[in-house]
Order: structure tokens, then C-alpha cells, then sequence
């Protein structure tokens, strides 16, 4: 049994790291939780972290990890079992180092990416994980839920972009792993484990994250297409004709671009017919290569061969600007018109046509509704959102909400997807991770989570129920 957090363990924490419950620690984005907290501690360093671990271990109290609370699952918050203590890194906010050459950049748990990003971009690098919520999102967040993003076509997601960490375990101690390498095969990688494990076997207190070249020739198109099936035939012809060069490539529906109509009027389209279907392309190719030309190039084929009937190329960056700012604007829209059901999923690219086509069909069987699909296409992460027909509330779906969303994600997994791609299970997807989970993977993952927190301190309910 674990223990609530009180003011005698309080008087047990290092000198100032306690802080006042303000409402904004124990809120989501969706407010589907409401989270509760016996005590905040927003320590200063690793030390203090692992003082503040140990004395929860020793007291037997929870312990809930928060970042920037952008995650989308639940994972930042406990609303129910003993009151915790709400551990903030929001004062482990420095980039100890940059190493520019190397392409290595070493920062604080509780740096924000956009922090990350512009120091990087300060030395002529780039740090290349890109969210809508950068602003927000920190360090720690983000490689504990094994962020995506969408440059993961090209750069990969949060744990492909981590070198090392400096961590502290269950028990108090600190793992001091911040190594740069490319290469070092030593046994288990612990970092791994950290990385997408949400809070539950550790505190992420530091990485050393990946930096990459900036492309010297950086091209933004926005393409009507005909249909998903004809996205992915653009996806492999772009990739052909850039090999490596396609640094995002984004799907966009019809309904997403009404959704932006009805929420930000003022917000330009490039098109006055909003088509049913777009592709958001991003290339970054090397110096004496035209991105332009290459896009006009990759068009030009793309229309001989049906699969694209308009399209507009960036002419400068405030183009490309107002071209990206219709797909991060989109899930603003969603918000403003109340999602029944999100779905953060992933399937192989050959699966995506096929599946939307069928979900569409099943889910117009099941209740009268309106479906935006869009996200990330060049790695097979789709957001595929569900919302009440015009005149309706999420609140009239309540009845049949649960039942939506599991027929969505029994599709998912019968053709080999996922119904978690990037942004964890926390605790709105728990029950799902044990329904549909291998189990032999979900066996060795309560063993190694038993292993390394053998008092289930560590945010208690989140990844394993």
C-alpha cells in the first residue's frame, strides 16, 4: 500500500524545493483527469532529485514525474489511489553543453524543445524534433513518452535523437550515462528503457540529444491529391526522386480544412474549392540542389501520372510558414469543435488507404458523425478524430463513445497497427496496452517494472493498471 504525501515528508525534502499547489499542476489538455497533489517539489538538481526519491521510496509515497503537461494520455496527472507528490523539473531548465562538430547538444530535463531548438540553431544546428506544443513541452516530457513529431520520416523519433541520459532511479540512485556516443555496445541499455517508459521507472534529470546539419535548400509544397491511395503513391515517388531528402510529408482531409473554416475564417487556404484531400511535403536537400525545382519536378510527374490535379509551392518562408501553419492549426480546430473520440494510430503505410476506407464505412454504421483524419503519413501515424455531426454535442455520444473508439482500434490491430504512435498509453490507454498487448511483452514488462521499482512509487496507474 503506498501513502499519501504530507507535511511530514515534507520536512524531509531538501530545503526549497517545496512549492504551492497552484490548479494549473494538476490539469490536462483534454480534462478527461483531474489530478490531485499532496506536495509539490520543483528541485534544482540531480541531487535533489534523488534526495526527493528517496524519501518517497522510504515512505512508500507516489510519485507523479510533470514536464510542461502538453501530454496527451494522462500521464502528468493521479486522480485517484494516494495523494502524491508532484515532482516539477521545471527549475532543471539549462543547456549544460553544445558541442556543434560533434552534433551533440547536452540539456536539462526542464528546458523546453523550443529551447533546445533555438540554441541549436544558434550554432548553425538543428535539433530536429518539431511539435505543435514545443513552446511548452520539455526535455524530460518529451523522451519520456518517446515523442514524435513531424520530421519522424526523416530524423526519427525522441529516442533516435537521444545519446545518453542522467537519470535517477526508483530507489534514489543516479545513473550518470550522459555519454555522446554513436557506439556503445556495454550491456543492457537502460536508456531505453527510460525513454517512452512515462515516469514509471525513473526521473529523466538530463539528455545528450542529437543535433543535425540544416538543409541548405529547404522547399514547402501543399498538393491536392485524389486519395490517401494516391498520397502514398506521391510518398514513395518522393522519396524516389529525393532519396533522403523528404524531411516531413503530412496528410490532410477536407473535413480538417471545414473545421479550420468554422474556427479561424481569417486563416488563408491556398485553395477556394477546399479539396478532400492534401499532402504537406517538406524537403531539405543538400547546396546545389533547388528544393523549388525539385517539388516542380516531383509535381509535374505526380500530374502526368493522376495522382495530383493542383498545387502550391512556398515561394519564400512566409509561405512555407502559412502553409504549415494549416496543418499545426488543425488540432485547435478539432478542439474548438469537440472531439467524440481521438485515435493517435499507427498501421504499415500498405494498410492506410484500406483502412480508412473501411473505418469510414464501419463507423457511418454505428453512429451519424463526422471523421477527420490527418498526421503524420510518411511514418504511418494517423490522428484519426471523430466528432458529432453539425447540430449535435460530444455529450449525445456519450452512449456509444467506448464503443467507437474500441471497433477503431480492433481495425488497428487486426492489420498489424498500433492504437498508441506517439503519444503513450499514461492512463487513458492503460486498459487498452492490456487488452491488446503481447503477453509475453506485457509479462517482461511488469518484471522489469517490479525489478527496478519494487514499492510502485513511480507514477503509479500510468502504462502497466
Amino acid at each position: 500500500m503506498l501513502n499519501d504525501a504530507t507535511e511530514a515528508l515534507a520536512r524531509l525534502l531538501p530545503q526549497g524545493v517545496v512549492r504551492e499547489i497552484a490548479p494549473a499542476y494538476l490539469e490536462e489538455p483534454r480534462g478527461r483527469f483531474q489530478g490531485r497533489a499532496g506536495l509539490i517539489a520543483a528541485p534544482r538538481t540531480v541531487e535533489e532529485v534523488a534526495a526527493i526519491v528517496r524519501a518517497c521510496h522510504d515512505a512508500r509515497v507516489p510519485i507523479v514525474p510533470r514536464g510542461g503537461g502538453t501530454g496527451l494520455v494522462g500521464g502528468q496527472v493521479m486522480p485517484d489511489g494516494a495523494v502524491p507528490l508532484l515532482l516539477s523539473l521545471e527549475r532543471m531548465n539549462r543547456v549544460r553543453d553544445i558541442y556543434p562538430e560533434e552534433g551533440v547538444i547536452v540539456a536539462e530535463a526542464g528546458a523546453t524543445l523550443q529551447q533546445v531548438r533555438e540554441a541549436a540553431a544558434a550554432v548553425g544546428r538543428q535539433f530536429p524534433l518539431a511539435l505543435a506544443s514545443q513552446g511548452s513541452a520539455q526535455i524530460g516530457g518529451v523522451l519520456g513518452t518517446n515523442a514524435g513529431g513531424v520530421n519522424v520520416l526523416r530524423y526519427g523519433n525522441a529516442r533516435a535523437l537521444c545519446l545518453g541520459v542522467e537519470a535517477v532511479l526508483p530507489q534514489g540512485q543516479v545513473m550518470h550515462d550522459l555519454k555522446r556516443l554513436r557506439k556503445d555496445n556495454t550491456g543492457y541499455d537502460i536508456r531505453d528503457l527510460l525513454i517512452g517508459a512515462e515516469g514509471t521507472l525513473g526521473i529523466i534529470t538530463a539528455a545528450s540529444l542529437v543535433l543535425a546539419p540544416v538543409p541548405p535548400e529547404i522547399g514547402v509544397a501543399m498538393l491536392v491529391v485524389e486519395s490517401p491511395e494516391a498520397a502514398l503513391t506521391l510518398l514513395s515517388l518522393a522519396q524516389a526522386r529525393m532519396a533522403g531528402g523528404v524531411t516531413a510529408f503530412e496528410l490532410i482531409s477536407g473535413q480538417g480544412l471545414r473545421f479550420l473554416d468554422a474556427a479561424f475564417p481569417d486563416l488563408r487556404q491556398p485553395f477556394a474549392d477546399r479539396p478532400d484531400w492534401l499532402a504537406l511535403i517538406e524537403v531539405g536537400l543538400p547546396s546545389g540542389l533547388s528544393a523549388d525545382d525539385a517539388l516542380e519536378g516531383l509535381f509535374t510527374e505526380a500530374a502526368e501520372a493522376g495522382l495530383v490535379s493542383d498545387g502550391v509551392i512556398a515561394q519564400s518562408g512566409q509561405q512555407a510558414a502559412e502553409l504549415w501553419a494549416i496543418r499545426e492549426t488543425i488540432p485547435d480546430a478539432n478542439r474548438h469543435v469537440g472531439a467524440i473520440a481521438s485515435h493517435d494510430i499507427s498501421l504499415p503505410l500498405s494498410e492506410i488507404a484500406r483502412f480508412i476506407r473501411d473505418a469510414s464505412a464501419m463507423l457511418a454504421g454505428m453512429a451519424d458523425l463526422r471523421i477527420n483524419c490527418f498526421g503524420h503519413l510518411g511514418d504511418g501515424n494517423l490522428h484519426f478524430n471523430l466528432f458529432p455531426v453539425e447540430g449535435k454535442t460530444r455529450d449525445a455520444y456519450d452512449g456509444v463513445r467506448r464503443d467507437l473508439s474500441r471497433a477503431v482500434h480492433e481495425m488497428v490491430v487486426a492489420r498489424g497497427g498500433s492504437f498508441s504512435a506517439e503519444h503513450g498509453v499514461g492512463r487513458l490507454k492503460a486498459a487498452e496496452l492490456a487488452r491488446w498487448g503481447d503477453p509475453a511483452r506485457l509479462a517482461a514488462m511488469r518484471a522489469i517494472k517490479d525489478a527496478l521499482d519494487p514499492a510502485g512509487i513511480m507514477n503509479p496507474g500510468v502504462i502497466l493498471a
